[in-house]
């Protein structure tokens, strides 16, 4: 008899979603001074678990279910399964416990797959594709997002006599999944997931959890994905419970039967994705991403601001708003490359916080070791960062602006609108200022790229030893002259900007 190559699964943080039911008559009928102690400590409860500071790291967030099955949700990520016991035994030694049952529970384990990358597990490897190195990551230490809706329902895959998930071979199984995964490419940007596996740990194999700001967008997903074979063949779903999150400072609010949340924040998106089940790493929307800040701390991007302010030179983000920049190299041809981002750009779109996503390929005087970017900018940094761990799911990522932060100063981003009829005149002066750069002290690399839609909107990304050592050229005569010859060339003020 056959046995079927299970793929290899890594874990990461644990999971809780902790299910809710209020005792509403119960708290009505409470003294007053029962409800501002329970409500006292239910918000410093929720407050410190979403600060995390029970852990060294993980993630919580609060959301009022909507329907019979729950009136509350407390979503837990953490370490280790000790530090989910004590979050659950910390809530029951509040007041607001009293008023509260149990309504259901699922416990689970964020994982990645060898259907995502074989590579991860193959002994004394290590993954060389930064992209795919950075979205093993955010699997397996995903950050909440706060998009308003969320969806959560348990999964299977189904073992039944003539549909056997388990009885296909390995290579049909993940071509299944990167079927399924084509679908969720759609929605990036709108339906972010995080997908845990539970095999052991609860009634079913996999806990989905999908989060939106639009939550028809979420049902029109699931809809679609109805008709792919790895659903209409080899899916069971256990119950769906849909909730809206809320700020637990906001609980009093919700207690009350007021509107929640009472206040718009931003909702940014993560990005990186995978497929219902087998932690696959294809697309169902966004799977969540992390931080991905690279510019070095805010007072030090603060002080560089002011000091290139005071020699004339605009250095806040694009445009003169909150707007943030993230850029990726890739090896693939830019032409292929700029389909998977058109793709991708379509979908940020929907979003107002983003501003521009292109491809820059390298300009005429490139060497041939330079490389394509895409330039992805958004007004909020949380935005940029979390398009950031999408875009680093496109072809042949090789790094992000600002990896190698540890040892030199690569941060800078340096966007040019030029005149068309000044464009030969703008490539000359920048060879002619390469050269010179060639022979700064600290300078590793400065490219030339030239935006793939208009060949006018240039990007000029610069690598330093230091941060001092740029400086010295922003304080230099050479670079002085090449604002002057910036004014007759230049359809707008350039931008020195830090990438998020």
């Amino acid at each position: 008899m056959e046995r079927r190559r299970p793929p290899q699964t890594e874990e990461g943080w644990y999971v809780l979603h902790d299910f809710r039911s209020i005792d509403w008559d119960a708290w009505r009928d409470a003294p007053e001074r029962h409800r501002s102690s329970a409500l006292e400590e239910g918000v410093d409860y929720l407050s410190a678990a979403e600060d995390a500071v029970d852990a060294e790291e993980g993630e919580s967030a609060t959301f009022a279910m909507l329907g019979h099955k729950a009136d509350l949700l407390v979503l837990h990520l953490r370490p280790t399964l000790s530090d989910i016991d004590a979050l659950e035994r910390g809530f029951e030694q509040t007041a607001l416990a009293e008023y509260t049952e149990r309504a259901d529970s699922y416990l689970s384990v964020t994982e990645v797959s060898g259907y995502m990358s074989e590579e991860f597990f193959e002994d004394d490897e290590e993954v060389e594709d930064t992209g795919m190195r950075r979205y093993i990551e955010t699997r397996l230490k995903p950050t909440i997002p706060e998009a308003e809706f969320v969806s959560f329902y348990p999964m299977d895959k189904r073992r039944g006599d003539e549909d056997n998930w388990y009885d296909l071979p390995f290579d049909e199984r993940a071509d299944h999944l990167s079927s399924h995964g084509e679908i969720g490419k759609e929605y990036a940007g709108r339906v972010t997931q995080i997908i845990s596996g539970s095999i052991g740990l609860d009634d079913f194999e996999w806990g989905v959890t999908l989060f939106a700001d639009d939550p028809t967008d979420v049902k029109d997903l699931l809809y679609e994905m109805r008709f792919d074979p790895s659903t209409s063949r080899f899916a069971e779903f256990g119950r769906f419970l849909s909730g809206r999150r809320f700020p637990a400072e906001q609980l009093g609010a919700f207690l009350a039967g007021e509107p929640i949340p009472q206040d718009k924040t931003d909702h940014g998106h993560h990005h990186g994705d995978s497929a219902h089940g087998d932690s696959s790493g294809h697309h169902h929307g966004d799977s969540d991403g992390s931080d991905g800040h690279h510019g070095g701390d805010d007072e030090d991007e603060e002080s560089v601001r002011s000091e290139l302010e005071e020699m004339g030179v605009y250095a806040g983000q694009p445009h003169g708003e909150d707007v943030h920049a993230v850029v990726l190299y890739s090896a693939a041809d830019p032409e292929e490359l700029y389909e998977e981002v058109d793709g991708l750009r379509t979908n940020f779109d929907h979003y107002d916080t983003h501003v521009k996503t292109a491809v820059y390929e390298p300009s005429e005087l490139a060497d041939e070791e330079s490389e394509t970017a895409v330039v992805s900018l958004w007004e909020t940094e949380r935005a940029a960062n979390t398009a950031a761990g999408f875009l680093a799911d496109l072809p042949d990522i090789v790094r992000q602006a600002g990896d190698d932060s540890d040892d030199s100063w690569g941060t800078m981003g340096m966007f040019y609108a030029v005149k068309p009829e000044h464009r030969e005149d703008f490539v000359d002066t920048f060879e002619d200022a390469g050269a010179l750069l060639a022979d700064m002290e600290g300078h590793r690399k400065t490219d030339l790229l030239a935006n793939l839609e208009d060949e006018n909107d240039m990007f000029i990304a610069s690598r330093w030893d230091s941060r001092e050592d740029a400086m010295q050229f922003f304080r230099s005569d050479a670079f002085a002259d090449a604002v002057e010859f910036g004014r007759d060339v230049l359809e707008k003020r350039p931008r020195h900007v830090f990438l998020a």
